[in-house]
């Protein structure tokens, strides 16, 4: 499998570290992950946004190793938060979770998720 992310230059280059598309070329297999958010194993549910964020980083994580992959292999997040003010939390775990990995992304604040605890989610796609 062939894995090629790019910003064309017909398309306004992308002001944040994302690339607008992903080109997957060869055999594999798709991973598409449900929203993870700030919920550990045992059900509890992270206190604050920048913990909340890391929890749904670390499910995401989870996700992919059980099946054999790892975040070079995401090639789109889905990010949903409610407050503008998380989004350096979640740049930071982001980036220390994907390296230098820049699949392509959607970024929404929303006015709230399915339980009013939660502050982020993220979903991914995967190919390997």
């Amino acid at each position: 499998m062939t894995l090629t992310f790019s910003n064309p230059p017909g398309v306004h280059a992308p002001g944040a570290r994302y690339a607008h598309s992903a080109v997957v070329e060869g055999p594999g297999r798709r991973l598409v992950i449900s929203g993870q958010i700030g919920v550990a194993p045992d059900g509890t549910v992270a206190a604050g946004g920048a913990d909340q964020i890391a929890q749904a980083f670390r499910n995401l994580r989870a996700i992919l190793e059980a099946h054999g992959m790892a975040p070079e292999h995401i090639v789109k997040l889905g990010v949903f938060l409610t407050d503008r003010a998380l989004i350096p939390a979640f740049r930071a775990q982001r980036d220390a979770v994907m390296g230098p990995i820049c699949p392509c992304s959607t970024l929404l604040i929303v006015a709230g998720l399915a339980d009013p605890r939660f502050v982020f989610e993220v979903e991914a796609e995967a190919f390997a």
